[in-house]
């Protein structure tokens, strides 16, 4: 099975309502945050993909919200590989605050070959780190 990963997010009052509650945009934020943390913890960052002439494109996601995330509150993201193909693949985020759960996505990456926005085979280290 591949490594979880867990990711403090950081959080800032302007993604937050009169409520005190994170705007529903910013979610997708924050999981961006923790793929970006993840990959780097599995030794493929983002700026290596780039580096090899590929990019990513997300093409789905389902998000399941279970409680507010508020003002002030440590978000944690806990990162694991769900599934990876020959050009996709995806990502389970678990987004908690002192352990209780507060919403669960599964994100779905398509990689592209960033010359010519075609997609592409998942790079070789890219590869290998999500097999860790």
């Amino acid at each position: 099975m591949a490594n979880r990963v867990k990711v403090s997010v950081p959080t800032y009052y302007y993604q937050f309502d009169q409520q005190g509650v994170a705007f529903n945009m910013w979610y997708l934020a924050f999981i961006e945050q923790a793929r970006n943390a993840y990959l780097a913890a599995q030794g493929y960052s983002l700026g290596d993909l780039l580096a090899s002439g590929h990019d990513i494109q997300l093409v789905h996601v389902e998000l399941d919200w279970s409680a507010a995330l508020r003002f002030g509150e440590p978000l944690q993201v806990e990162v694991s590989l769900e599934h990876a193909g020959t050009t996709s693949f995806s990502i389970r985020h678990v987004l908690s605050v002192h352990e209780h759960e507060r919403a669960v996505a599964v994100v779905s990456y398509v990689i592209i070959d960033a010359a010519t926005n075609s997609k592409a085979a998942l790079p070789d280290g890219l590869r290998t780190a999500l097999a860790r």
